[in-house]
């Protein structure tokens, strides 16, 4: 499966669960994650990966700045 239908079907479970998500393609911050996934008081940033995806480094050092700063941030590994 790719990174791309990993996403969507991603996106399909979260709506269901009640977020309001945003796919981002274009940021002024490289490596920021995929998703941004939006509930009252409630931010998660997911960066989406396949089963053997690996997170760049600059990847990790964004998820740990969104942490340090209270958010969610996290890896999604999707099924292959």
């Amino acid at each position: 499966m790719t990174e791309q239908a990993i996403q969507r079907r991603l996106i399909k479970q979260l709506e269901a669960e009640g977020y309001y998500v945003i796919k981002l393609t274009v940021t002024n911050k490289t490596g920021i994650p995929d998703l941004i996934a939006l509930k009252p008081n409630e931010v998660r940033f997911i960066e989406v990966k396949r089963p053997n995806g690996k997170v760049s480094k600059i990847q990790e050092y964004r998820i740990k700045e969104l942490r340090k700063l209270g958010f969610v941030a996290e890896v999604y590994k999707g099924e292959s």
